[in-house]
């Protein structure tokens, strides 16, 4: 049995996660995992030595020289061969978000919905969520399904989590305006103000019967800041990286 791969910390989320060449002949993609998209901007960006990088990714050497090596080679298969780059998860931590290894890679034709889980209902309180449940849909059905534990981390860190799982819509209850804007931020698209049992509810939005509010707030939003959790995802130095 394999030995589970150690999540690797990251300092912050890209600011851009595709590229494509102009002009490109081919629709091949290259999946980008953020752990290599970390070695590349921690050695070749940051100036750090591969001792360095291993030390702020919490990983040692030679996990960073082969991470290193295969994103090197990444970024030249792309280049010289006209190929696109889509950054996604792998095994990685940023202020305690659970590892996006434990989502399945999203094929190229599936749409990709999450909704705030609790006890199979759809849970009322965004920043304050401990799982999500995903869901994969191709041709408008159902393809597959996956619970993961978010741990109650905090709105920031949450549409981060979301954008590197390469979630599309974000279905919930209620939800606080700091949350609105990192969401809007990540380019994921917000449907709230909504109950009932989670499933149920995914099969009403891909039939066009949703019902939600897009003016829904959470009471309890003001917790969204208070629980210890600060929401500088895109701030390296917060994270002592330096």
């Amino acid at each position: 049995m394999p030995r589970p791969k150690r999540c690797r910390k990251i300092c912050r989320y890209p600011d851009y996660w595709s590229f494509v060449p102009e002009g490109a002949k081919t629709d091949d993609t290259i999946m980008f995992m953020l752990d290599e998209f970390e070695s590349v901007r921690l050695i070749d960006f940051e100036k750090m030595t591969q001792e360095e990088c291993a030390s702020v990714m919490g990983v040692s050497r030679a996990t960073i020289t082969s991470i290193y090596e295969t994103a090197r080679f990444k970024l030249a298969d792309a280049l010289v061969n006209g190929k696109r780059i889509r950054i996604t998860g792998g095994a990685y931590r940023i202020d305690e978000v659970p590892a996006s290894a434990e989502i399945n890679e999203k094929g190229e034709n599936t749409m990709r919905v999450a909704v705030t889980y609790e006890q199979e209902m759809v849970g009322q309180h965004f920043g304050r969520t401990e799982q999500f449940k995903i869901y994969d849909i191709s041709d408008r059905m159902i393809s597959s399904t996956q619970i993961v534990d978010t741990n109650g981390t905090g709105h920031g860190a949450l549409a981060g989590f979301l954008r590197a799982a390469e979630v599309e819509t974000l279905i919930c209850g209620g939800i606080g305006q700091g949350a609105r804007n990192a969401l809007e931020e990540m380019g994921i698209k917000l449907l709230p103000g909504v109950t009932g049992k989670a499933d149920e509810v995914v099969k009403d939005y891909l039939e066009g019967n949703l019902e939600y509010n897009p003016d829904t707030e959470c009471h309890h939003h003001d917790h969204e800041h208070d629980d210890g959790h600060d929401c500088h995802h895109g701030d390296c130095g917060s994270h002592g990286c330096h």
